[in-house]
C-alpha cells in the first residue's frame, strides 16, 4: 500500500495553488509538477503558449520538436513541460539551473504552514557573456531601477551601430524592467525585462531575466540575504516512489567536453545513484532520453531485467 504522505504529495502535484507554486516534496522524492497539454489557437505562437503557462521559449520548443514555433496551427496539441526533477542542490533559497534556464525558490514556511516551492523560467547569459556559477546572495532589491550600462556593453552596442547613454532612467525603455534583485557577484542581477519574448533563451549579458509578472510576485517574497546557488546541470536524476527519472537538457554550447561526453557523464551520475539505492536500469529509455533531450522527466528504471 502506498504511504499516506506519498499519496498526499502526489495529489498535491496535480493541484498546484498556482501554475508555478508547488508543495515541497519529502526529502526522498525529487519530482514536482505534471506534464500537461493544451491546444493552440489560430493566432498562437509557441512563445504565446509558453508565457501563458509560465514556460520558457527553449523549454517549449525542445518539448515539441515536431511543432512549428511560429505557426503551430489551430487545434495543434502542444506539450507543456511543467514537470521537473529538482536540481541536485540544497532545497533552500534560490537555485538557478543554467542549461535548464529555470529558477527554483524554496521559501521558509511559517509555523503550521505546509512548505512550498516556486519555479519560473529565466533567461541567461549568451555564450560570450556567461552567467557565473557558484554560491552568492541577494544583497539588495530595487523597484524601478536605473540602469548604468557597463563600458563593455556600451562598446558592444557601438560596434553594432547603436549608442547607449551612460544612464538609462526607469521606464518602458529600461532593460531591467520594474524590479531588480542584486546578487553578491558584482554587476549581476535577477531582474524583469522590457523584452519578455526573450525569456527562456540565452540573450543576456550574464544577468538573470524573468517575465515581468513572475518577478513582480517573487520580488515581494524573497528577502535580502537569501542564498542563491547557480548550477550547471543539463542532466538531472530524481526519484518518484520506486522509479528513477532522468531529465535531459541540451548542454551549454561552450561546454564542448560535456556535450561530447554526455553519455559518460550521465552514466557516472547513475553509478553514484545506484551506490545509494540499487535499481535496474532501462538502457533503451536512457538512450532515448539522451537522444531527444526534451527537457522533461522520463523513467529509466524497471523492476526486473
Amino acid at each position: 500500500m502506498m504511504p499516506r504522505y506519498l499519496l498526499l504529495f502526489l495529489l498535491a502535484l496535480s493541484c498546484p495553488s498556482q501554475a508555478e507554486v508547488w508543495v515541497m516534496p519529502p526529502a526522498d522524492l525529487d519530482l514536482i509538477g505534471s506534464i500537461r497539454h493544451t491546444e493552440a489557437r489560430h493566432e498562437d505562437t509557441l512563445l504565446d503558449i509558453a508565457r501563458r503557462n509560465d514556460v520558457g521559449r527553449d523549454e517549449i520548443v525542445h518539448a515539441n520538436p515536431g511543432v512549428d514555433p511560429w505557426l503551430p496551427g489551430q487545434g495543434t496539441r502542444v506539450l507543456l513541460p511543467t514537470r521537473y526533477v529538482l536540481p541536485d542542490a540544497p532545497r533552500e533559497g534560490i537555485v538557478l539551473n543554467v542549461p535548464e534556464m529555470r529558477l527554483f525558490y524554496f521559501p521558509k514556511a511559517r509555523r503550521g504552514e505546509t512548505r512550498r516551492m516556486i519555479t519560473h523560467p529565466i533567461s541567461i547569459g549568451r555564450m560570450d557573456w556567461n552567467t557565473p556559477l557558484g554560491g552568492t546572495r541577494i544583497i539588495a532589491k530595487q523597484v524601478d531601477p536605473v540602469w548604468r550600462p557597463p563600458e563593455s556593453i556600451r562598446k558592444e552596442a557601438l560596434e553594432d551601430g547603436r549608442e547607449l547613454p551612460e544612464i538609462v532612467p526607469a521606464g518602458p525603455d529600461n532593460p531591467l524592467g520594474r524590479y531588480a534583485m542584486r546578487l553578491g557577484v558584482p554587476g549581476y542581477l535577477i531582474h524583469s525585462t522590457n523584452k519578455p519574448a526573450g525569456v527562456g533563451m540565452r540573450v543576456t549579458h550574464g544577468c538573470i531575466r524573468m517575465f515581468p509578472e513572475d518577478i513582480e510576485t517573487l520580488f515581494g517574497q524573497v528577502p535580502v540575504g537569501t542564498g542563491v546557488h547557480i548550477v550547471n546541470q543539463p542532466v538531472k536524476l530524481g526519484w518518484l516512489a520506486d522509479t528513477l527519472f532522468v531529465e535531459v537538457h541540451p548542454p551549454l554550447e561552450e561546454d564542448s567536453e560535456l556535450r561530447e561526453g554526455l553519455l559518460r557523464h550521465t552514466l557516472e551520475l547513475i553509478h553514484a545513484e545506484r551506490a545509494r539505492r540499487p535499481f535496474v536500469l532501462d538502457g533503451a529509455a536512457l538512450k532515448q532520453a539522451l537522444q531527444q533531450q526534451l527537457g522533461i522527466p522520463l523513467p529509466i528504471s524497471k523492476t526486473s531485467e
